[in-house]
């Protein structure tokens, strides 16, 4: 039963005494006892209406009977004025029959007909993959599925900083490093490439900034790239930008992500000029010592320039660009931009500036931002060559579950992909474990736990329903709903809850919602695994059981995807 329809009935017996345009709260009860649906409606209205809460509430049960509510089994009043509602259960039943027989149980049409653009991740060629850009992957591919599993029509965008002055750093610095980008050339790997342009990146921005000689250089290097660059030039910019492209590709793969668009500055820089300039002409934006800036501060923003002194169009001459860009590549109902939060107030400048030229298109833009992810070590920085890459980072994980699983009896090549597979997990589930907003610190030791509240605790808790299923299908048992046990029915009732976490998960853009029902349903379902023999031919209920389990893995494996999470095939 959706709690919608609750809602909508409790309303109804509200109205009956007089309440208009009731506001009704439905929410699960944390014991499992009080019912399955509680609303506290009758301490809320019950001094408006001249009563005790304990007297409207059993007023409310009254015309809550007269409804047709056919799944209701009974109504209770609790404590000084709950409604508590139990549900019959062969509501529960008819849920895990339709868990296992309809493959998009759980997905909803909150977005239905909607279509959405949601840009993430947005690495810079010629500069290392960090693990801020992880953590930016991580949520904006979470987002991108529960999107479409609510019903929307999602397109994918990566937005990739081609020129610059952060490339004319790094491609100075090849200049400088001739004999190391030609062994790369001829024998570097896509890895190994990628962080040889990050040091050439670090040694550019800190010659910028120690040489001044150098500074003068780079800025003219700049101003080249957005022109006619020399042939040597030009050889290693295409090289090394086609180099971190490659690099990129690979780890999408690796993290499950693929973008339907990839746009770069260098495609929307003459559109961002072009429309600075129309916004002077509209007073939008003013000339202030040789540059074209947004006054922000008549806006209680901050100013910033939008074309500098030497005429080239700045990131956020681009951005505006950008904007107008994706809406012709996708004619978008929503754009979703997700970043880093060290950015906010940045993006509250340019939605400014945008909503003043493009007003219809700043309605349609949200910005989402995220924190920092740091290890235990502290911050990094792509600047001074003190980043965590997050090749690195994977990396790292995957060895230390290794050594966890050293005493396995696995193959080299099965080794390697689980503890990829379980190490992406690890990371993913601690970036997801809580808001979008909140810094994260990395904790090794928690996050490969197979304990609880870790993502390969949840891998684990599949590979356990599998290896059941598996092991009754050798026995010839099967899956089977016509005999049924109906014990504490907890599992039943977590299934049942799947579709409406989705929802509310899709249109807060919560991922953590996702994150604590799996958790709670994959300790639910470990407690029925210590306590119920499951693949036995020699108990009656087994095949009730195993629907039970077979329903658990359909929906913990549902759940998982929309985190962006695998599940191997051995733990």
């Amino acid at each position: 039963m959706e709690s919608k329809k609750l809602s909508k009935a409790v309303a109804e017996a509200l109205k009956k005494h007089g309440v208009k345009r009731p506001i009704v709260s439905i929410e699960h009860p944390a014991d499992f006892s009080l019912g399955d649906y509680s609303t506290n409606v009758a301490m809320v209205y019950g001094k408006k209406l001249g009563l005790s809460p304990l007297d409207l509430a059993r007023s409310l049960v009254i015309e809550l009977k007269k409804q047709d509510l056919p799944e209701i089994d009974k109504l209770e009043i609790a404590g000084f004025g709950f409604i508590n509602f139990y549900l019959k259960p062969t509501f529960f039943v008819s849920t895990i029959k339709e868990a296992m027989a309809d493959k998009n149980y759980g997905w909803g049409n909150a977005y239905k007909k909607k279509k959405i653009i949601i840009e993430y991740t947005d690495p810079n060629p010629l500069k290392e993959f960090h693990i801020g850009h992880l953590m930016s992957n991580t949520i904006g591919e979470s987002l991108s599925r529960l999107y479409e599993k609510n019903g929307a029509t999602v397109k994918r965008a990566c937005y990739q900083g081609d020129v610059g002055l952060h490339i004319a750093k790094a491609v100075w610095a090849l200049k400088q490093m001739p004999w190391g980008f030609l062994k790369q050339w001829l024998w570097g790997t896509t890895s190994s490439r990628s962080k040889f342009l990050g040091r050439a990146y670090a040694l550019g921005s800190k010659s910028f900034d120690e040489k001044t000689d150098v500074k003068k250089e780079i800025i003219d290097l700049n101003k080249a790239l957005y022109d006619q660059p020399d042939f040597l030039t030009s050889l290693f910019y295409n090289l090394g930008k086609k180099w971190s492209l490659e690099y990129f590709d690979s780890l999408y793969q690796r993290l499950g992500t693929d973008f339907d668009f990839k746009v770069f500055e260098s495609e929307v820089a003459n559109l961002g000029l072009e429309i600075v300039k129309q916004g002077k002409q509209k007073n939008i934006f003013v000339d202030s010592n040789g540059a074209t800036i947004f006054p922000g501060e008549n806006y209680g923003l901050h100013t910033r320039v939008f074309i500098n002194s030497d005429g080239l169009p700045t990131y956020e001459a681009k951005e505006l660009a950008l904007a107008q860009f994706k809406a012709n590549l996708f004619n978008y109902d929503r754009s979703v931009v997700i970043t880093g939060n060290e950015v906010n107030e940045y993006f509250k400048v340019l939605l400014k500036a945008m909503e003043l030229i493009d007003p219809p298109t700043a309605r349609k833009t949200i910005h989402l931002s995220h924190g920092m992810l740091r290890l235990p070590s502290g911050k990094m920085s792509s600047r001074t060559g003190q980043v965590v890459t997050a090749e690195d980072l994977i990396l790292k994980v995957s060895e230390a579950i290794k050594e966890k699983m050293k005493d396995r009896s696995f193959s080299r090549s099965e080794k390697n992909d689980i503890a990829e597979a379980v190490a992406i997990a690890a990371i993913k589930f601690s970036i997801l474990r809580q808001s979008p907003g909140k810094d994260i610190i990395f904790d090794f030791d928690k996050s490969l736990s197979l304990d609880g509240d870790s993502g390969p605790y949840l891998q684990y808790s599949c590979i356990r329903a599998k290896t059941l299923l598996a092991k009754a299908k050798l026995l010839g048992l099967k899956p089977d709903l016509s005999r049924l046990e109906l014990p504490s029915g907890q599992l039943e009732k977590m299934i049942s809850r799947f579709p409406e976490i989705v929802s509310r998960a899709g249109q807060e853009l919560a991922p953590q919602y996702i994150v604590n029902y799996l958790l709670d349903l994959a300790s639910i379902f470990n407690s029925f695994y210590a306590q119920k023999k499951i693949a036995d031919s020699d108990n009656e209920n087994s095949g009730y059981r195993l629907a039970l389990t077979q329903s658990f893995l359909l929906v913990m494996e549902k759940g998982l995807y929309l985190l962006g999470i695998k599940v191997p095939a051995k733990m």
